[in-house]
C-alpha cells in the first residue's frame, strides 16, 4: 500500500522527520510518500497558522489521491484540516492527534499530551474534548517554539523533560504523548528514560492508516464528509472550486 504524509507546513526537514518515524514503523508491504506543503507558513502555531495552512494542504491531498496514494496522514498535531480532508479525499485520512490519543486510550487510563507552545494547548485541549478523551488526558506546553526543535543546542528538549516529569508527578499521567511532529524523533529515547509509554503521533498514525487500508475501508461519503457541492469559488480559492458531488 502506498501512504502519503503531508507536511502542511512548508519546512523541509519537518518533512524529512516526519517521514523517518513514518517509514521506521510501516509494515514490509507499505511504501511511505512523503510531501512538503508548498503555500504555507513556517510551522503551525496556533489556529491563525492552521488557517492559512489549509489550502496547500489540501492541494498536496488532492494530488497525492490522484497518484495513486491508498490513505493520507496530515504531519501536524493540530489535525489542521483534516475535517476538509476528509470531505475532499476518498481515501482514509487521519491525523496526529485523533491517532496519539486513540492509542494511548487502549494503553493507559490516564495520559498528558505534551506540547510547544501555550497557544496550542488550549487548540488541543479542544481536540482532545472532541476525541472523547477529555476526561482521561491533561494537556501541557513546553514553552518551545516549533523550529527549536530542529536545533539541538536550544534547550528544547530539556524544557520538554521538564513538562514531561511534572506530568508524572502532577497529573497522575500513566502515559505520554508527544504533541508535535517535530517530536518524532524523541519517543523511543524518552520511552526509555521515563519507563514508561511515549506516543509519538506520526507512528499512531501510520499504523491505523496501514489497519484501514488493509481492512479496505474509505472515508464514508454520506453527510459529513460528503464531497463538496458543485459551485463557483473566487480569488485565490478558484482552484479549488468542486465540479461535481
Amino acid at each position: 500500500m502506498r501512504i502519503l504524509i503531508v507536511n502542511p507546513n512548508s519546512t523541509d526537514s519537518m518533512t524529512e522527520k516526519a517521514a523517518a518515524a513514518a517509514r521506521a514503523v510501516a509494515g514490509p508491504g507499505t511504501e511511505i510518500i512523503a510531501a512538503t506543503s508548498t503555500a504555507g507558513p513556517a510551522s503551525i502555531e496556533g489556529y491563525f497558522d492552521g488557517a492559512i495552512a489549509v489550502p496547500g494542504l489540501l492541494m498536496e491531498i488532492r494530488e497525492g489521491e490522484a497518484a495513486g496514494a491508498d490513505a493520507a496522514i496530515i504531519a501536524c498535531f493540530d489535525d489542521t484540516g483534516l475535517e476538509a480532508a476528509r470531505a475532499l479525499a476518498h481515501i482514509p485520512v487521519v491525523g496526529l492527534c485523533e491517532s496519539a490519543v486513540m492509542t494511548a486510550a487502549l494503553l493507559a487510563q490516564r495520559f498528558t499530551v505534551v506540547t510547544t507552545l501555550g497557544r496550542s494547548r488550549v487548540l488541543i485541549e479542544n481536540l482532545v474534548r472532541h476525541y472523547g478523551m477529555g476526561g482521561r488526558a491533561m494537556v501541557r506546553a513546553a514553552d518551545i517554539p516549533v523550529l527549536e526543535l530542529e536545533d539541538k543546542a536550544s534547550g528544547a528538549l530539556n524544557k520538554l523533560k521538564r513538562q514531561i516529569e511534572r506530568a508524572l508527578d502532577e497529573d497522575g499521567a500513566e502515559a505520554i504523548v508527544l504533541g508535535c511532529a517535530g517530536m518524532a524523533d524523541l519517543a523511543k529515547s524518552l520511552q526509555r528514560e521515563y519507563g514508561l509509554p511515549v506516543i509519538d503521533g506520526v507512528s499512531a498514525a501510520v499504523k491505523q492508516a496501514e489497519a484501514l487500508v488493509a481492512q479496505g475501508l474509505r472515508t464514508s461519503k454520506h453527510g459529513s464528509y460528503a464531497a463538496p457541492l458543485p459551485k463557483a469559488y473566487t480569488g485565490l480559492m478558484k482552484a479549488f472550486a468542486p465540479t461535481s458531488a
